[in-house]
C-alpha cells in the first residue's frame, strides 16, 4: 500500500475538496508555485495539482481539488485514512519572488488555491499584497479568510452578485486602478478565458503580469509534450518551464483549444463511471434488503 495517507479531508465548497496528505519528501522541498502529480489508485489518471500548503514537521502537503471529470469526481469519494497511490514532486519552477512593491493577486474560482502559497511568499518577501477573488456565486468562494489573514487588502466579486461586488475580476481591477491605486506586479490564476481578459487589461494598464497556466499534462517532467504552450511565439512546456509565464505573451486561445481536445472523452468516462457507481449502489441496496 502507498504511504501517501490522507490525514485530513474537508469539503470547502460545492465540488471543491481539500486534502492533507502524507508526503514528507515533497513537503520538505516544496516552494511556492510548484505542483505535484498524483494518482488516487493504481489504475488512476495522473493529475497535476498545485501544492497549496505544507506542514513540514508532520510531512504533510495540502491539496485542493475541484471535481471536473471522472478522475477528480472519483477522488472526491476518498476520506481520511485512505491513501493516494502516488504523490510525485515537487515539480515545476517555483514562483520567481521579488520585492516588487505592491502585488495584485487575481484569482478566478478555484484559482485562489494556487495563489495561496504565492501571496504568503510575496508578503514574506516584503511586498504589499492586495488581492481580488472572483467566483461565479457565493457558494463557490474559497479561502477568503486565509487571503484576508495574509493580504493588506482583499476585494471579492461574484458573477451573480450573491456576495461581494457583482461583476468580473476585470471590473474590480479597473475600478481599483481608477481609484488611484498603483500596482507594480500582477499574478493571475483561474480559468483560461478569465486569465486571457485579465491579462489584456493588465497590459492596457501597464502592469507586468504572470499567469499560472493549467494545460493538459501527463508526465510532468517535460518528456511527453502534452503541456506545451506558446509564449511570445515560442513553444514552452508548462511542467518544466512553468507553470508561470509572462501573461502578456501567452497564446490563451491556443491553450483553450488544447484544453478542450479530450472534452468528449472526459464526458464519456465520467458518465460510464457514474453509471457503474449507480449499479453498484442498487446492487448493494438489494443485497442489504434481502438480508
Amino acid at each position: 500500500m502507498s504511504n501517501h495517507k490522507i490525514v485530513k479531508c474537508n469539503k470547502l465548497a460545492e465540488k471543491i475538496h481539500e486534502y492533507w496528505v502524507h508526503a514528507p519528501l515533497v513537503a520538505n522541498k516544496h516552494r511556492a508555485g510548484q505542483f505535484v502529480i498524483i494518482r488516487s489508485h493504481e489504475h488512476g489518471e495522473r493529475i497535476p495539482l498545485t501544492v497549496v500548503g505544507t506542514d513540514k514537521e508532520r510531512g504533510l502537503v495540502r491539496l485542493i481539488v475541484q471535481e471536473a471529470g471522472k478522475s477528480t469526481t472519483e477522488m472526491a469519494e476518498l476520506k481520511a485514512g485512505d491513501h493516494f497511490q502516488d504523490v510525485v514532486g515537487p515539480l515545476g519552477m517555483p514562483t520567481h519572488m521579488d520585492k516588487w512593491g505592491t502585488l495584485i493577486a487575481i484569482a478566478g474560482g478555484v484559482g485562489a488555491a494556487p495563489l495561496r502559497p504565492i501571496i504568503q511568499a510575496a508578503k514574506e518577501a516584503g511586498n504589499e499584497v492586495c488581492a481580488i477573488i472572483g467566483a461565479r456565486t457565493k457558494e463557490l468562494m474559497i479561502l477568503e479568510d486565509e487571503f484576508r489573514d495574509v493580504c493588506d487588502e482583499v476585494r471579492v466579486c461574484t458573477d451573480d452578485g450573491s456576495y461581494g461586488t457583482k461583476g468580473l475580476v476585470t471590473d474590480m481591477l479597473q475600478a481599483w486602478v481608477d481609484e488611484g491605486k498603483h500596482f507594480d506586479q500582477a499574478i493571475i490564476v483561474g480559468p483560461v478565458m478569465m486569465m486571457k481578459f485579465t491579462s489584456l487589461l493588465t497590459k492596457k494598464l501597464e502592469i507586468p503580469a504572470l499567469a499560472s497556466l493549467n494545460p493538459i499534462m501527463v508526465d510532468g517532467t517535460g518528456m511527453c509534450g502534452a503541456c506545451r504552450v506558446t509564449v511570445h511565439g515560442e513553444t514552452k512546456f508548462a511542467c518544466v518551464d512553468g507553470p508561470e509565464f509572462d501573461a502578456h505573451g501567452v497564446d490563451f486561445d491556443e491553450l483553450n483549444l488544447r484544453n478542450q481536445a479530450y472534452r468528449k472523452q472526459e464526458k464519456v468516462a465520467l458518465a460510464e463511471w457514474e453509471h457503474h457507481c449507480n449499479i453498484g449502489l442498487k446492487t448493494k441496496g438489494a443485497v442489504e434488503h434481502a438480508e
